[in-house]
């Protein structure tokens, strides 16, 4: 019997659907592989900002863990919010525990609303513990400064910036630009065999672009449980994301999610 695609998302909730698990679960719909999950927090939030947030016990986070490693086949994983040091460190311990590769790091901070997802002592976890684990990870211009401890201004400091972050155990890694003040979003990716490349798109002028993080990494995941090559799979999120974000849905007063449904129901062609 041929065992369908299976994925891990280890994440916090939105409770407005668009982004955290909501997201990945989406985005692992959308590209035709069954999503399982490990819920380490769950916020209440919508597309104007996370009003509260409450990390489960950590022994209910070890639970789901081995839940889904009784039963199911994962072909790869995807980490987004964490909330604490605490968490970070449960679970790094779970990842080592059943051997979790291939590995996508979000290292979710910060929400699009501006309220902080992970504690700044967390944020030592996430560089000395969870980053060496990772096939790759995936900050985005202020989460890259934060981990490297430096200001990102061009192409050069980018480039730095990834060294840094490769330095420190990554295997590969993709720093997004969608910070950048450009009509032109470009993201920089590093592999682990040391070349590099730079994916350009159009900045699309939006405010619709609630959990783009999430569904970027998700994709990459999403490709890598289907067997795409690490190349291949981080083109596919970049793909992914510039197709659903180019036809909106008005949903919500803030930033609102992007459209899954975009990439929804074509097998054939993801």
């Amino acid at each position: 019997m041929k065992q369908y695609p299976q994925a891990l998302t280890i994440a916090g909730t939105d409770s407005g659907g668009g982004a955290g698990i909501q997201a990945d679960i989406k985005t692992m719909q959308a590209c035709h592989v069954f999503s399982t999950n490990v819920v380490v927090a769950v916020t209440a939030q919508n597309t104007l900002d996370v009003q509260k947030a409450f990390a489960l016990p950590t022994d209910m986070v070890d639970a789901q863990f081995a839940s889904i490693y009784e039963d199911f086949d994962i072909k790869a994983a995807k980490t987004g919010m964490l909330a604490d040091a605490e968490h970070v460190a449960c679970v790094v311990q779970n990842i080592k525990k059943y051997h979790i590769q291939p590995l996508i790091v979000d290292p979710v901070m910060v929400a699009k609303g501006g309220t902080r997802l992970l504690s700044k002592d967390a944020i030592d976890s996430v560089i000395h513990d969870l980053i060496p684990l990772a096939t790759i990870v995936t900050p985005n211009l202020p989460e890259a400064e934060a981990i490297t401890n430096m200001t990102i201004k061009n192409h050069e400091d980018t480039r730095t910036a990834a060294k840094k972050i490769a330095s420190m155990g990554a295997k590969n890694v993709i720093i997004k630009g969608g910070h950048q003040d450009s009509d032109i979003i470009s993201d920089y990716v590093l592999l682990s065999d040391g070349t590099d490349f730079w994916m350009a798109s159009p900045k699309v002028d939006t405010i619709r672009t609630h959990g783009t993080g999430d569904t970027l990494s998700s994709a990459i995941a999403s490709a890598l449980a289907k067997g795409d090559t690490i190349p291949s799979a981080i083109r596919f999120g970049k793909s992914f994301i510039e197709t659903i974000i180019q036809q909106d849905i008005i949903v919500g007063h803030g930033h609102g999610p992007l459209n899954h449904w975009k990439m929804a129901g074509t097998p054939n062609e993801i």
